[in-house]
């Protein structure tokens, strides 16, 4: 079976992508395999978009069966706000803690019944014959302070439904159970063993 390439740099989302999809047929590389691959504008009004932007861009450099994704929170008293700009919320080459301060800015004197969000993941998989995408949502609630040293992004931040922790501050196994990524990934993972 030929590799999947995961379109990202993050080590973080290579480690839960290998961790999500350990029971498909593929070998699943990063781009650090791919030096040569440029960084690619994210420039949809979707998730969908952006995935697919990023692995039509990678597959073009790169010849090989793509995946990428693009996900984000999508806070409701915000109007949906950071969403696609979650990894860009404080501006260009903002940390992960810049982005969690801005959003907690934005939500104080927000009671913390009033914090619904959800994330939102988009798989794009391109390969030499098909382009699909798979989606996965994850209700919950943005904490009123970060909580938990795992995880990444927003995930010091967010609660999922059902429970009272944060994602950072569950194991990789218990966050699964959860996760947007997650959801996305064993709908994908059921297409590729098919």
């Amino acid at each position: 079976m030929p590799p999947l390439i995961v379109a990202t740099r993050n080590a973080g989302k290579l480690l839960e992508f290998r961790h999500l999809l350990a029971t498909v047929p593929h070998p699943i590389v990063g781009l650090e395999a791919f030096p040569a691959v440029p960084a690619v504008a994210e420039t949809g009004a979707t998730f969908t978009e952006n995935a697919l932007i990023k692995a039509r861009a990678v597959r073009a450099v790169t010849g090989g069966w793509v995946l990428a994704d693009d996900s984000g929170l999508c806070v409701d008293v915000l109007g949906g706000a950071p969403g696609v700009s979650s990894a860009r919320y404080a501006g260009e080459g903002a940390s992960d803690a810049d982005n969690m301060a801005k959003l907690l800015t934005a939500l104080q004197g927000v009671p913390p019944n009033g914090r619904t969000a959800q994330f939102v993941c988009v798989l794009a998989l391109v390969t030499d014959t098909d382009e699909r995408c798979f989606t996965g949502l994850c209700p919950g609630l943005v904490a009123t302070s970060a909580r938990g040293q795992a995880g990444f992004g927003y995930d010091p931040l967010f609660i999922p439904e059902g429970e009272t922790r944060t994602f950072a501050e569950m194991t990789a196994a218990e966050k699964a159970r959860y996760s947007h990524r997650a959801r996305a990934a064993r709908a994908l993972a059921d297409y590729l063993r098919r």
